[in-house]
């Protein structure tokens, strides 16, 4: 039997995208950006399945297709925005020579995605409370997002760029400072991240000896 090894490889190629696949993606895509709005705009309390699909061309039945519920959708918002978010301050870190830069990195990187991306932060400081807790402070991504800062510091220390304290204080210290700052610096006229950054670096370096 001869082996046919074009038809083995054709099998292992990325097949283009369905049309039916694509008219998926452009839906979801569609509800998940019209979603973005409308939680920033009532609140996860005050926003409704039909509010969402108001925002689109679709027919209402077509959520479900996609989404159980409103919940669905703010998780997948959420998600959205902390990998985006996560992805670019690991970056900075990742950049950064000295312990100071790797703070300073991080607290740029944060105020910068928020300023750039208004209704994002909308929607998260317009849900904090949402089911009685702090999502912005609970949430897994955020979860996610302090666990790797945490470990860069770790690293940090074991290389000497820092003394070496509670690590996960130290963390939750980073967190802290930069939530706060970042309402401060949103409500303003004009965002501006690098000086909020700079504040925030200069605050926070006060009180670690490197």
């Amino acid at each position: 039997m001869t082996l046919d090894t074009q038809s083995i490889a054709d099998s292992f190629v990325d097949k283009p995208a369905t049309k039916r696949e694509n008219n998926r993606a452009t839906n979801q895509e569609a509800i998940l950006s019209a979603a973005r709005l409308v939680f920033a705009e009532l609140g996860y309390g005050g926003t409704t399945v039909r509010d969402i699909i108001r925002r689109t061309d679709l027919a209402t039945g077509t959520f479900y297709n996609y989404f159980d519920n409103k919940e669905q959708v703010f998780l997948a918002l959420n998600t959205q925005i902390g990998e985006e978010l996560r992805a670019l301050l690991a970056q900075g870190r990742q950049q950064a020579e000295t312990f100071e830069q790797l703070i300073a990195n991080n607290y740029l990187t944060y105020f910068t995605y928020y300023a750039n991306n208004p209704q994002n932060y909308a929607l998260t400081r317009s849900n904090r409370g949402r089911d009685g807790a702090n999502v912005n402070l609970e949430g897994p991504q955020v979860k996610a997002g302090l666990a790797e800062m945490q470990i860069d510091i770790e690293q940090a220390m074991a290389l000497g760029r820092v003394s070496k304290v509670d690590a996960a204080m130290l963390t939750a210290a980073v967190g802290g400072v930069a939530f706060s700052l970042l309402d401060d610096m949103m409500q303003r006229d004009t965002a501006n991240p690098e000086a909020a950054a700079a504040f925030a670096t200069r605050l926070f370096m006060s009180g670690i000896s490197s």
